[in-house]
């Protein structure tokens, strides 16, 4: 399932060459389409699939601003990196995950992104280095003019605007240009070489280097044992343990299914079984954290044959799924452990000196490459400036509907994922709800329409998480409710059964053509 290679060493199509498939037409007003969806990882398209499946008669444009498709999986090229749910649940539903790892590495990925891509012609569709930068809805014209960044082959930016009737975010929260900096202590006096996964060098060689890797999340246990195989010495260095699970790299029930059984049918019943088993392990961790405590602890120490080892290094204080839980596959970081070829550290940095990191506790880590595994930045959705009709909208302020939409934005759609279980699961969900939007506002011939809180609500955070990444900036993000259809709930089963089910007219309201959309109906400006 791994796509060609081009010159850069990204799968798929080549980084030279016009920027994608849609190049639309001159800038402008000519430049139009109905929905402009923005970002081209894994839930972009998956957005495009289901747009021109279940609403084909309308014309839409997938922007991109890197140099090719692929969202997260393009950007972290890091050793090792590897998705951290099962592909089952974290592929398409209408697109059989066949690759025989459940656990699946970073080009795998990418590479069934491409594919999934070229095989609904979806590609046709995209635009690559086209960033979208600033977003005016105008209520009298009930379009979207949007602020693009157009880069050529050679670097050169040029400024360009194109319209929508309707814009969907599927950028995620990452901040794609720069990583959390925590402003280590004497980094600057450190003799070796520094780096961050989200940037990684193509030029570095680790082999017979002592290395230390700072952090504990989900990127630096995957790092450690993927450098430990060649490295002189690996270290992990963590402020505070993470909950980490051993899961099985292949699913050996999937693989069962999938020799006796047709593709498509396989994929959904796997698929069901994976959502069901992960649903059941976080209600567990939830509701009783004491013996999820107990289970993972116990699960570590059999496999590493020390209960101190996981009482000093593996044992958080925050209860599981507190903050997101870390699996690793086979449990390849516990191996590399168990066989001496990697260490962990518990302490805190006192300074970085020329020969490595001095540790709150006197002792010296020797090191030639120091790996800054220590977390993300979060940015709503691509860093988008919103306004309505010149004037900004305030992202804090606003209420999330179903997990789509936002109070006082028309015609706009984010996606967002879950935090405790595959990321596609739920944007799938909201694909299917954005086009069912769609389709009320054709049914009632209306050229916009935005949600409505009937009454005032309790206020929670968007992503209940204490992990540091999503507490630094979640002040910046809208909010969620206290009820239906105002409360983004971690629950698939629930969601499934609900969310499209929602009825639209109580808390949308729709907003008639005005003159300037009257005569501008889907099908005429379809490209």
């Amino acid at each position: 399932m791994r796509a060609p290679t081009s010159p850069s060493g990204s799968p798929g199509r080549p980084v030279s060459g016009p920027p994608g498939g849609d190049t639309g037409g001159p800038p402008g007003d000519a430049d139009h389409r109905d929905v402009v969806v923005v970002g081209a990882g894994l839930s972009g398209i998956g957005a495009a699939y289901r747009l021109q499946t279940e609403c084909p008669e309308l014309s839409y444009t997938v922007l991109e601003a890197r140099d090719d498709l692929g969202g997260t999986w393009d950007l972290f090229r890091y050793p090792g990196v590897r998705s951290d749910s099962d592909m089952f649940t974290l592929g398409y539903s209408f697109k059989p995950w066949r690759d025989p790892q459940s656990i699946a590495d970073g080009p795998s990925i990418l590479a069934y992104i491409h594919e999934t891509a070229e095989e609904f012609g979806i590609d046709r569709h995209l635009r690559l280095r086209t960033r979208v930068v600033s977003a005016d809805w105008s209520g009298a014209d009930q379009r979207w003019t949007l602020g693009l960044e157009v880069r050529d082959g050679d670097g050169t930016v040029h400024g360009r605007t194109m319209t929508c009737s309707f814009l969907y975010s599927c950028a995620g929260y990452y901040d794609y240009e720069q990583g959390h900096d925590p402003l280590l202590p004497g980094i600057e006096d450190f003799g070796g070489r520094v780096v961050h996964p989200q940037f990684w060098p193509e030029d570095l060689d680790w082999t017979g280097r002592r290395v230390v890797v700072v952090g504990s999340g989900a990127t630096a246990v995957t790092l450690v044992p993927a450098m430990a195989a060649d490295a002189a010495s690996t270290t992990m260095l963590q402020r505070s343990p993470t909950w980490i699970s051993a899961v099985p790299g292949r699913d050996g029930r999937a693989d069962a299914l999938r020799r006796i059984l047709p593709a498509g049918l396989a994929h959904r019943i796997i698929r069901a079984k994976n959502i069901l088993f992960s649903t059941a392990v976080y209600q567990f961790c939830r509701r009783r954290p004491a013996a999820a405590r107990e289970f993972f602890t116990s699960r570590a120490a059999r496999i590493l044959g020390s209960e101190e080892l996981v009482a000093e290094h593996f044992t958080p204080s925050y209860d599981p799924w507190d903050q997101r839980l870390c699996a690793v596959p086979d449990a390849d970081l516990f191996k590399a452990l168990k066989k001496g070829r990697a260490e962990v550290v518990t302490d805190t940095i006192d300074t970085f000196v020329p020969e490595g990191v001095r540790l709150g506790g006197g002792r010296v880590l020797e090191a030639d490459v120091v790996v800054t595994a220590t977390g993300l930045r979060l940015i709503p959705f691509g860093g988008i400036v919103l306004t309505v009709d010149g004037t900004p909208v305030e992202l804090s302020e606003q209420f999330v509907w179903n997990g789509a939409m936002l109070t006082g934005v028309p015609n706009f759609a984010l996606c967002i994922g879950y935090t405790n279980a595959s990321w596609t699961l739920r944007a799938d969900l909201t694909h299917r709800l954005v086009c069912k939007v769609l389709k009320h506002l054709q049914r009632h011939d209306a050229g916009a329409v935005v949600p409505r809180a009937s009454r005032e609500m309790a206020e929670h955070p968007l992503l209940d998480l204490s992990s540091g990444y999503v507490q630094r900036a979640i002040g910046a993000f809208p909010r969620q409710g206290d009820r239906h259809p105002w409360r983004v709930r971690q629950n698939y089963l629930i969601d499934s059964a609900t969310t499209l089910r929602t009825p639209l007219a109580r808390t949308l309201d729709l907003v008639p053509r005005t003159a300037a959309r009257r005569g501008a109906r889907p099908q005429e400006t379809r490209a």
